[in-house]
């Protein structure tokens, strides 16, 4: 079970959502948005969305990184496996409380607000309860770690991804035995990869590359007012 869950799992969910992303541009490209609501209870909308996107994008390449840099590198900087996982826990913590400040507040607004619900589908307050329910679990994670501060835990998460993506033979094997709280909430990103091309999540990769190249458009305003009418006398 362990290496269908942390070895092949992960390939079918990366699968999925890159495939899956393809095939709905392609074939549904005006669903291609955030449907944003930001019209209704917009101030508690801005601040929500503001602080989740900040520290969900801190969170996101600090993973990149922290997790794909090889253990060589940070051996060769003289940085120790403490050292980093000291770093990683307090900035991935700050940025994890602020992520979730945000995303509560964006999911409390969904719930609570009648306008805001009836412009809402089950996939947009679910995959947003899922995100939420990622940070807590990413912030449980950091109590765990401050019980050990060797690093050693660490080292191993960074094995098993980067035995994902470099496509090394028995990567799961690497996290057979940390702990169940790491586990919950690799599986629960890995399904988050695995519905992303099935929720409004797939703006997060959109750019206006096509502005480079579209034809250009000219708008012609006069500067002349019409001339007053001036009553018959």
């Amino acid at each position: 079970m362990n290496n269908f869950l942390f070895g092949i799992y992960p390939y079918i969910a990366i699968t999925v959502m890159i495939l899956g992303s393809i095939i709905r541009y392609d074939q549904d490209p005006f669903s291609w948005k955030s449907k944003s609501s930001q019209i209704l209870r917009r101030r508690q909308f801005v601040i929500g969305s503001v602080l989740f996107h900040v520290g969900v994008l801190v969170i996101f390449f600090g993973h990149l990184g922290g997790l794909l840099t090889p253990i060589a590198v940070f051996d060769a900087l003289g940085i120790s496996h403490g050292a980093k996982q000291v770093l990683a826990m307090t900035a991935g913590g700050i940025a994890g409380v602020v992520a979730l400040v945000g995303g509560g507040m964006l999911l409390h607004r969904r719930l609570t607000d009648p306008r805001v619900r009836a412009h809402t589908t089950l996939a947009d307050t679910g995959i947003l309860a899922l995100l939420v329910a990622q940070l807590v679990l990413g912030l449980a994670t950091i109590l765990v770690s401050a019980q050990h501060l060797d690093g050693h835990e660490m080292t191993l998460l960074m094995s098993w991804a980067q035995g994902i993506v470099y496509l090394q033979s028995g990567a799961a094997d690497h996290i057979a035995n940390v702990h169940w709280l790491f586990k919950l909430h690799i599986l629960l990103g890995l399904t988050i990869f695995l519905l992303f091309p099935f929720t409004r999540l797939v703006h997060m990769i959109s750019a206006p590359v096509r502005y480079l190249w579209r034809p250009g458009y000219q708008i012609v305003r006069t500067k002349h007012q019409p001339a007053k009418r001036h009553p018959a006398e």
